[in-house]
Parts: structure tokens; C-alpha cells; sequence
């Protein structure tokens, strides 16, 4: 039995070596963790349960079959992360450059098969180079394996991707399904063909950063949701965030305990909104004084910023933040921003974690370039997630909410289950200026008149009482007490269900 159990701790060693110490030390030059530092790092310490340590791939084509490596480019398990359950997979960049063959495909299938069967989240923190051409149509069809399987877990369990390398070709598709997707800085970049065959094709001379590095992915096409500077800081920040997801789609928000006092008052509040309307403000101040602890992770960060999404907790229990940023363009609404926030409304709905709205809207964004760019279908995104999503819905209104923003913004019309305002609200189709010049177009000539019109319109519509007496507002609150509003409305609405219409989908705008 000592021969065999010796022959065993040798087998092991094998395949935790990986493509050997030259290639490590490479990973290493390179800023870069290897597959299996990177997991030791994510779960809690001695839980990692690794499978398929042995798997190699049966590839005998190109003389594949004089080099191979247990593990055959992936590591797989399950561990647990401040104590929950995760099912894991890290590509190993030392072995065959982590590139995708039959027997490694099927390696992560069975552990997004054992995340669907056990409702657990899964990581998959990529490092790879693409398919292996030596396998041809074979390493295909294990992406389409992988592929399907990520749309069969779609809302049912949360999928976060974290690219820490190169990804190309078919990996990228796979974090592309996913529900989030974090990079690292400078070392890691996602294209579907790379530099070399962008100079080919096209003439066009870019650099791996310049077309797909983790700038380009979180700022420009939203790729990406977040990237941060090495691979610890990366891994310390995604444990972070696994804290604020369920497990799966049957499962409540996770709960954890906080001393922050509910009913905390914040007496700043008061004066966070300027006297001068068109003055801006920080919306993120509200959120983070609004959250337990002020503890805020936000999605979409370099993104859109006119629009803020992100996780934090009331009571102790998960909430989504979606909220416009009067900071940039005044908060206004654009495709971009209508976009973002869609793609976040539907996770939160997916996994029924409440979202809180903080609406300071001027209304859309107006030119040539929205129109063109599709801004009433992107504009549709946000009104239909935000209609179709039967999760608790708080909304609460502290400056402006004009024209069909003020509808979009998780309205009462969209189903919002509470709404507020803060007395500083200002409920109309559109500002004073605006509205008196249409109104009393033939005045325009008498600046008295005007004024006078002006002021009138103000104090008719630019309030929230006009809104409250019809009971599309619920109360008007004092903003130091909107902490404790929101979550005693949440509370509330803990057992909240709404009866469904069947049909087999819904038809989005995409």
C-alpha cells in the first residue's frame, strides 16, 4: 500500500506542477499569479476541492500526443469563499498556454452541471490563449459545450468571469454570457482576433491594450465591468462582491449581521441637494450614506457615468443601487447609461435582490448622435427591465425627474412597489424655461410676461405634490430619514409575489 500511496503524492505533485518551474517563473515575470495560486488566494483557506486533477486530452494529431500534462491546461473545484459554497475554475497559461481542447472543456462543463444541479455561483478566472488548433473542430465544439451550458445557467446561478491574461477567440464568448466580468490592469486583454490579425485583415496597426485591454473594455464597450491594478487586489475585490450575491435564483440575499442602526439619521441630507437647481451634486454620497457601514461595490464604475449601479446592504441584506450621477452630463439619460443600468436591473430581478432608485433626471439625451446611435430602442432596455422585474422596488425622487425619464426611472407606472420624493423634487414633463416657451410662445418678446409665466409653472409643477395628490408618489419624506424609510419598505415587501402571465419569454428590445 506505501508504494501505491507514494505513487499517488507523485501523480499529485505532477499535475500541481503544471507546465513546470520555467513556465511558473515566466507567469510570474509577467505580473501574473498561475492558475492555482490565483484559487488558494479566492477560497477560504483548506476548502478547495479540486476534480480532475488527471485529466489529460486524447489528442494524437500533430504529435500532440508526445506532450501532455494532467490537468490538460485547467483547474477545477469547488470551495467555499467566507464560508459559501462556489463552484471554480482557473486556466493554467503554463500548460498548452491554457488553451481550450476536448478533455478541458469537459472539465468545466462538469463543474457548471454540478452549479446548475447544486444552485451554487461559479468563477471561472481566465488566463488562456483560445482554442487548440490542434484539436480542430473538436476544441469547437467543447466551446459550444461551454457556451450552451452558460445560457442554461443564466439566472439561475450567478456566473462571474475574471480575465487575468490574454482571452481570445472562443474565451471570450464565454465571459461574454456571464453576468459579470472583471480584468486586471495591464495584463489582461479580451479580443476576438488579436493584433496580428487585425493588421491582416484591416491594415489597422493597435496594440493587445489598445484593442482590448482592460481601458478599453471597461470605459469605451462595456465589456467589462470593473478591472483593478494586480491579480490580489482583483481576487481580494471579487470575494468582496460574492459576499453581496445569493447562492442561486431559489435562494433570499445573503444576510449579514451589521451594527449600522436602521434608523439612522443623516442629517446632511437635508442639505445635499443645491438651492440652484441646475448646481450638481454627488449622488454617491446618498448611496453610501444610505448603506450599511457605507459600504458600496459598484458595477460599471468607468462606464457611463451619468448612471450608478452597484451592490450594497440594508438591515444587513443585499440591495442593488441604481441611481443618476448629476455629477456628469447632470444625469441625464443616454443609450450608454440606459444600457448599464438595464443589464444590472435584470441580475437584481433575476436573483430577487431589491433595488433602490435615486432619480435626479433631466430627461434624455438629446442629438443626432443618441438618435442615430439607437437611443429609443437602448432607452426601452431600462423602461422594459425596470417593468418586467417583480423583485422589491424602492424609488425614491430627490431633484429632478422630467419628461419620459421621469416614467423610465422606475416610475409607479413601471411597477415600483414605493415611491418617494424629497420635498426638493421637481415632477414635471420638463423644465420651467423649456415649458414657458412652448406654452406662451407668442410672450416670448415680453420679458415680464415671461417671468412672471416662469414663476407660475414653477410653482404649479416644480414640486412633488402634484405627483402625490394623484398617488403616483407615496409620501414626500425628509431626506435625513431615507434610510430608514427605505428599509422599513423593505421590510415590508419581504414576501412580496406577483402572479405571472405565462409565456415562454419575454421579447426585450435588445
Amino acid at each position: 500500500m506505501k508504494h501505491i500511496l507514494q505513487e499517488l503524492e507523485a501523480r499529485r505533485e505532477r499535475a500541481r506542477a503544471g507546465g513546470g518551474e520555467a513556465r511558473i517563473e515566466a507567469q510570474h515575470k509577467r505580473g501574473k499569479l498561475t492558475a492555482r495560486e490565483r484559487l488558494n488566494l479566492l477560497l477560504d483557506q483548506n476548502s478547495f476541492e479540486e476534480f480532475d486533477m488527471f485529466v489529460q486530452h486524447r489528442n494524437t494529431d500533430f504529435g500532440a500526443d508526445k506532450n501532455i500534462i494532467p490537468g490538460d491546461g485547467v483547474v477545477t473545484g469547488w470551495g467555499t469563499i467566507n464560508g459559501r459554497m462556489v463552484y471554480v475554475y482557473a486556466k493554467d497559461f503554463t500548460v498548452f498556454g491554457g488553451s481550450l481542447s476536448e478533455t478541458h472543456a469537459q472539465k468545466i462543463c462538469k463543474i457548471q452541471d454540478m452549479a446548475m444541479q447544486n444552485g451554487a455561483p461559479v468563477i471561472g478566472l481566465l488566463d488562456a490563449g483560445g482554442a487548440r488548433i490542434q484539436e480542430g473542430v473538436a476544441s469547437l465544439a467543447g466551446y459550444g459545450e461551454v457556451f450552451k451550458r452558460n445560457v442554461l445557467a443564466s439566472g439561475v446561478v450567478p456566473q462571474v468571469s475574471v480575465i487575468m491574461g490574454p482571452c481570445a477567440g472562443g474565451d471570450v464568448y464565454s465571459p461574454a454570457m456571464t453576468d459579470f466580468i472583471f480584468m486586471v490592469r495591464d495584463t489582461s486583454y479580451m479580443f476576438i482576433t488579436g493584433p496580428e490579425v487585425v493588421k491582416t485583415v484591416t491594415q489597422e496597426d493597435v496594440t493587445p491594450e489598445d484593442l482590448g485591454g482592460a481601458r478599453v473594455h471597461t470605459a469605451k464597450s462595456a465589456v467589462a465591468d470593473g478591472a483593478y491594478d494586480n491579480d490580489v487586489v482583483a481576487i481580494e475585490e471579487i470575494r468582496r462582491l460574492y459576499d453581496f450575491l445569493p447562492l442561486n435564483n431559489r435562494e433570499k440575499p445573503p444576510h449579514w449581521p451589521t451594527t449600522d442602526d436602521p434608523q439612522r439619521a443623516e442629517m446632511s441630507l437635508d442639505t445635499l441637494v443645491p438651492e440652484n437647481p441646475n448646481k450638481p451634486y454627488d449622488m454617491k454620497e446618498l448611496i453610501l450614506k444610505v448603506a450599511d457601514e457605507s459600504d458600496f461595490f459598484e458595477i460599471g464604475e468607468a462606464f457611463a457615468r451619468n448612471m450608478i449601479t452597484g451592490f450594497g446592504r440594508l438591515e444587513g441584506s443585499t440591495v442593488g443601487f441604481v441611481a443618476n450621477q448629476p455629477m456628469v452630463l447632470a444625469g441625464v439619460l443616454d443609450s450608454d447609461a440606459s444600457r448599464k443600468a438595464a443589464r444590472f436591473v435584470r441580475f437584481c430581478d433575476c436573483f430577487n435582490i431589491p433595488i433602490v432608485t435615486f432619480v435626479d433626471v433631466p430627461g434624455f439625451l438629446p442629438g443626432v448622435a443618441q438618435e442615430h446611435g439607437g437611443i429609443i430602442k437602448h432607452g426601452a432596455k431600462l423602461l422594459f427591465a425596470f417593468t418586467e422585474a417583480t423583485c422589491p422596488k424602492v424609488t425614491v425622487i430627490t431633484r429632478k425627474a422630467y419628461g419620459g425619464a421621469y416614467d423610465v426611472m422606475a416610475s409607479k407606472h413601471m411597477r415600483a412597489d414605493v415611491n418617494y420624493a424629497w420635498p426638493s423634487a421637481q415632477i414635471a414633463v420638463m423644465g420651467a424655461k423649456g415649458a414657458v416657451e412652448i406654452i406662451f410662445r407668442n410672450e416670448r418678446g415680453n420679458a415680464d410676461a415671461i417671468a412672471e409665466r416662469t414663476r407660475e409653472y414653477e410653482d404649479r409643477f416644480l414640486n412633488p405634490f402634484v405627483a402625490a395628490s394623484r398617488g403616483y408618489i407615496d409620501d414626500v419624506i425628509r431626506p435625513h430619514s431615507t434610510r430608514w424609510r427605505i428599509a422599513r419598505s423593505l421590510r415590508m415587501l419581504r414576501n412580496k409575489q406577483v402572479p405571472h402571465i405565462w409565456k415562454k419569454h419575454d421579447n426585450i428590445p435588445l
